[in-house]
This record gives C-alpha cells, sequence and structure tokens, in this order.
C-alpha cells in the first residue's frame, strides 16, 4: 500500500499499536538518542518526540522491527517482496516461441510501466512552504553520541544525477551541519553519488546536488539498497509501492524529488572547492568512525510540508533501527542474486553482531568440489557484497539463524588447514582493522560435507582438551577462558588476554600448542581483557570489527614444518606498539553519563513503562579513554 504521506505511516503506525507519543520535551542532543537506544534494544515501538525544541516532531525507530518493516514497504512477510521479482524475471525468462507467448507478457509490461517515476508540473506537497532564507538550524537535527563532531541527519536521501548520460542516483550519507546552509556530505569512494562527484570533477562543473527527508517510507528504504549502478531507485520504489513516484522539479536546480517527502534541501557542491572536515561520528559499527575530509555541500533553498516530520535515526552498538533494514535487505535480494550471481544459492543470512557486512552466512546446494570456494569468489565480486570480511558456507538444509547448531556444523565440518581460504580486497571505508584505509583482507569458510575429490582421508580428531589451570598459570597474559562451546559440540575456545608488547599473541599462540594446554580443538580466538568472554554476541561483534582475516588469522608451525590443526584469530584491538598498527583506532560509542543519568531521572514522565537501564553500562568498560580515539598513531 503506497502512503500518501509520512503522517500517513505514522497513522498506521499507531492505530497498530507500533507507535508512542513523547509529549514531554526531549532535546535532540544526545537525549533522543539515549532513549532510542534504550527502546530499540529492548524490543519496544516507534517514538514520534512531539516536543523538542523546534516546530517539528522527530519520528524515530519507525522500522525497528519485524512488523513495522513490514508495513513500512506494504508486505505481509519480507520474502514476498523477492519472490515477486523472481516470478516477473522468470515470466520474461521463459521460452516465447508464439506470438501469443509473446502477448502474455503484456500485462506484465504494462505492470512495469505503472510503476516508472513521473515528472508532475507545478509545486508538490513537499514545496507547501519555502524559508524565507535557507537555516538548517530549524530542524530538530539529532547530535547522537558525545563525541560526534557535530550535529547530523542520518535519514536523508541524496539525489544526484550521472552528467554524461543523466541517470539519477539516489543514496543515503549521513550529513553534518556546520551551518544553517553548510554541510558535509559523507559518500563513500564506492558509492554512487562519489562517482558523479568525479565525473562532475573532471568536467570542472558545479554538482547539483537535492535531498529529502520523508515522504512514503519506502524511499528510505530505496535509498539504502544495493541497487545496480543504472537502475532508477524509484523505479524500485514503484514496483514496492505498486504505484508509480510523482516527482516534481526542484526550485533551485534541476533536479527531481517525490512529491509528497516532508523536507527538500536543496543545493550544490563545488568540486573545485576546498574539502572539509568531517566526523567523528559513532556509527553503525559500534565505533566512532574517526574525522575525515569530505565534499562541501552548499544549501540554496529548504521547502517541507506544512504538516512536515522530522525523520531520523541512530547507529551504534547492534541491534540497532538499521539491522532491520539490512534484514529486509537480505530477504528482498536473495532472489536476484540467486539469479545472477549464485544460482546454486539456498538462503542467506547477515547477522546484526556482524553490522551487515562484517559476517555474512550462506547455504547452498553442492553438486561439485571446489562449489563452495566458488560462491564465496562470486558473492566477493557482487556489488556491497565486497565489503564482506568473513563468509561460512554450509549446505542445503542448514538453519542460518540457529546459530548453536550452525557452529556445531560448521566447527564439525571445516578442517582448520585445508578449509579456510583468504584473499585480498576492498572493505568498507569505515572498516577501522584494515591494514589500510578501504582495503584489507576476507576470510571464507568452507564448512559444506567434502566430496572425494577435495579431501583424501577425513581427519581424525580426538577429544578436545583444555588445561585450564595450567594455561593461565603459564602464560600470565591470558587473563581467562571460555571453554562453554566445547561442551556444547563447538570446536572453539575464546581467550582474554592482556598485551603488554610487541608479537604477544602470537607467542601465545606458540606456547599454547608447543606446551600442549590446549589439543584437538579447531579455532581459538583471543579477545582483549576488558571484554567478558563469555557474552558471545558482544564478542562476536567486537572480534569482527576488530579483525583483519590475513593480518589476524594464523598458524603456528610445527618442529617439522607443518601446521598445527588449529586457526587462531586475533580479534583484540590493535595499536602502534605491540601491533604496529598504523592508523588510529576508534572507541566504542557509549553515552556520557550525564545524560544517562538525566533520563533517569526523567523516564517516568516519558510515557514509555518501566525504567530500561541504559545500554551503555555494559559497554563502558570498552571505552579506553575521553574522545573518539581509542589508540592514536604515533610516530616510530
Amino acid at each position: 500500500m503506497p502512503y500518501k504521506s509520512l503522517r500517513h505511516f505514522i497513522q498506521t503506525l499507531e492505530s497498530s499499536g507500533e507507535l508512542i507519543r513523547v509529549k514531554e520535551f526531549v532535546s535532540p542532543v544526545l537525549e533522543v538518542t539515549e532513549i532510542a537506544d534504550r527502546v530499540v534494544k529492548s524490543g519496544g515501538k516507534a517514538l514520534l518526540f512531539e516536543n523538542n525544541g523546534s516546530q517539528f516532531p522527530i519520528l524515530i525507530l519507525a522500522f525497528a522491527g519485524d512488523r513495522r518493516m513490514n508495513l513500512a514497504l506494504g508486505l505481509t512477510d519480507l520474502d514476498e517482496a523477492g519472490q515477486m521479482i523472481d516470478k516477473l524475471v522468470k515470466e520474461f525468462m521463459g521460452p516465447r516461441e508464439h506470438f501469443l507467448d509473446k502477448l502474455r507478457l503484456l500485462p506484465a509490461l504494462q505492470e512495469i510501466s505503472s510503476w516508472m517515476p513521473k515528472t508532475i508540473k507545478g509545486r508538490g506537497a513537499c514545496q507547501e512552504v519555502v524559508m524565507d532564507k535557507p537555516d538548517l538550524t530549524r530542524l530538530p537535527v539529532l547530535t547522537c553520541w558525545p563525541y560526534d563532531g557535530g550535529p547530523f541527519i542520518t535519514l536523508p536521501c541524496v539525489h544526484t544525477r550521472n552528467p554524461e548520460n543523466h541517470t539519477r542516483n539516489l543514496g543515503m550519507y549521513r550529513m553534518q551541519v556546520y551551518g544553517p546552509d553548510l554541510t558535509g556530505m559523507h559518500w563513500h569512494m564506492h558509492k554512487g553519488s562519489a562517482f558523479h562527484y568525479q565525473l562532475y570533477k573532471k568536467a570542472g562543473q558545479r554538482m547539483p546536488v537535492s535531498v529529502t527527508l520523508g515522504g512514503d517510507p519506502v524511499y528510505t528504504f530505496a535509498a539504502t539498497a544495493p541497487l545496480p549502478e543504472n537502475l532508477d531507485e524509484y523505479l524500485f520504489a514503484g514496483f514496492l509501492r505498486k504505484k508509480k513516484v510523482e516527482m516534481v522539479k526542484c526550485l533551485t536546480n534541476d533536479l527531481e524529488v517525490p512529491s509528497d517527502a516532508d523536507f527538500v534541501i536543496e543545493g550544490y557542491v563545488d568540486t573545485s572547492e576546498d574539502l572539509i572536515l568531517e566526523g567523528p561520528f559513532g556509527d553503525h559499527t559500534g565505533f566512532y568512525s574517526l574525522a575525515g575530509m569530505f565534499p562541501r555541500f552548499h544549501v540554496t533553498c529548504i521547502t517541507h510540508r506544512k504538516d512536515a516530520v522530522y525523520p531520523a535515526t541512530v547507529v551504534g552498538i547492534p541491534p540497532q533501527e538499521d539491522a532491520w533494514i539490512g534484514k529486509a535487505t537480505e530477504r528482498i535480494f536473495l532472489s536476484p542474486i540467486k539469479l545472477s550471481v549464485v544460482p546454486e544459492l539456498c538462503d542467506m543470512h547477515m547477522p546484526p553482531e556482524g553490522v551487515f557486512h562484517n559476517i555474512v552466512l550462506a547455504s547452498i546446494y553442492k553438486q561439485y568440489p571446489g562449489q563452495a570456494v566458488k560462491v564465496m569468489s562470486s558473492l566477493w565480486g557482487a556489488g556491497q557484497m565486497m565489503f564482506n570480511k568473513i563468509m561460512a558456507i554450509v549446505g542445503a538444509g542448514a538453519s542460518l539463524t540457529d546459530y548453536k547448531q550452525l557452529a556445531r556444523l560448521i566447527s564439525s565440518n571445516t578442517d582448520p588447514v585445508e578449509d579456510i581460504h583468504f584473499i585480498q580486497g576492498p572493505v568498507d571505508i569505515l572498516d577501522h582493522s584494515s591494514r589500510r584505509y578501504g582495503f584489507g583482507s576476507k576470510i571464507g569458510l568452507d564448512a559444506t560435507v567434502k566430496t572425494s575429490e577435495e579431501r583424501t582421508d577425513s581427519p581424525v580428531r580426538g577429544a578436545p582438551y583444555i588445561d585450564e589451570e595450567g594455561i593461565m598459570s603459564a602464560i600470565p597474559a591470558i587473563t581467562s577462558a571460555n571453554t562453554d562451546l566445547i561442551q556444547d559440540g563447538i570446536s572453539v575456545i575464546v581467550l582474554s588476554i592482556n598485551k603488554t608488547r610487541q608479537a604477544e599473541v602470537r607467542d601465545i599462540a606458540k606456547q599454547i600448542n608447543e606446551g600442549g594446554y590446549i589439543r584437538n580443538v579447531s579455532f581459538i580466538v583471543f579477545a582483549d581483557h576488558l571484554l567478558d568472554v563469555r557474552n558471545l554476541s558482544t564478542l562476536c561483534w567486537i572480534v569482527a570489527n576488530n579483525l583483519d582475516p590475513m593480518r589476524d588469522c594464523f598458524y603456528t608451525e610445527q618442529s617439522n614444518g607443518s601446521k598445527y590443526p588449529v586457526l587462531f584469530a586475533d580479534g583484540t584491538m590493535k595499536n602502534h606498539e605491540s601491533d604496529h598498527f598504523a592508523r588510529e583506532w576508534p572507541n566504542v560509542i557509549v553515552m556520557d553519563p550525564k545524560t544517562i543519568l538525566t533520563i533517569d531521572s526523567r523516564w517516568n514522565s516519558l510515557g514509555l513503562g518501566s525504567l530500561i537501564p541504559s545500554p551503555s553500562l555494559q559497554f563502558k568498560s570498552l571505552v579506553l579513554n575521553d574522545g573518539a580515539i581509542a589508540s592514536p598513531l604515533q610516530a616510530g
């Protein structure tokens, strides 16, 4: 069902029991974030902050739940859209031997044409009010986390156009607000708008940019969707809402935007202008992304609906609202990936702890030797899947969301020496652990049942042995051990260590193997001593973020030169002194104590039920010092 406006969606959420109106004053500076973080991690409802110091209510957590995500996209089930894509493609791919067969395509063609965006004459609802002088400070832009570089627009739909072929790109890139008419434009080097920027820069031209907020929630999802370069996001939005998107011309540039948006921020990027320092920003990885240089966006006009609502989101330590957007992407685009990239793909899942790209679990219909490796290569070469760092491939029939059962299957089917595969390649620029900015490595685990060609003899492994008392006594740097997974038939041990010198992690691994303290265990993971190694969700999130696989996953050698059959993974934070790490290391994101106490004291007046403790309290021990940087780069 297409929504006529963001207010229409809010009414649907409210009538479905999925929204709470907060009538007490809540500041956009840190307080909205702290409340939203508590509510999302407790499985709460969408929030509409009606009193925030501006004339515009703030809507947040509108996508943060399976039901809300389905309501936003007009679906009863997220797999429904993927099935529709699958059906549509098969209609066009089938044989057309006779004229009547071709005629049967007409309804499908007619349906597709009804989804094409259409430009209408005159002004749209998004232009009902034109600010006399554009002023972003009149919007309730959030300052999300204590060490953010300033307030950030967090749900912008950024419109650009290729200057050569005039194709449109719709993307979502955070925007730091510096003043009434200036923001940063944090588009990544891998994204469509960044490509357009380079084309304008090469041509020596100023780049028109328009940003919308609100409207049908489908637009927000379309801006995040991993679509092919030349596929119009508004065609995709029309497909989801089953109605074409009506577009209107902007007032100060030649771009087009949805007529039913809540806000339109028009402007330009001068490609000849110096970049501006943008950030830090508490990002979706759960760590701060540190300050960097990005283009300046100059605002020339701001228009909005008379009844405009300001939509926002908060990212940080998972789960956050973006986990449900990621889940929708996973389910909707599974069928297109099967059709165009990996036909043997059975299912795919990206756990929230992997913050979208860090961890990918996939099952396949295996038919021949080496097929799992082929699938890894195919997926790593498919659009935004290039950002993935850790991928595990299992056979068809395995549940990818029963993590304990899946881990048992992976550890039993994966030889730690023979079935591990590494490559180098692009990584997300937000990846703080990669050896260089935007460039790192990936690890693939082939956990399928092996054919005779892949393995002539199955390895025989005895019962796991752990001398926990002996290892703690012999290696004082080890502060604790989690051997619980062994009891569940999962061949993994986690050790927390307190690093104090160079190459200490590899030395510890060598001592473990040579001393025989741990035997017949496939995987040993190292984590920082500040981490509770029995909290597996937090452990997976931290280790996946801290890992550059080719650097941090390693073996030790036996006296005969062969590898001990155990893979070590160094999931500790890296620094210059002990690891020769050549970049600054960011801090984990937590709220400041003052804001936590303020919200605690006012909780009962907010109408949100019983007090929910701040999630930041359980993570504050992971913060090493004040500021966004945990470990600075030092010379030498």
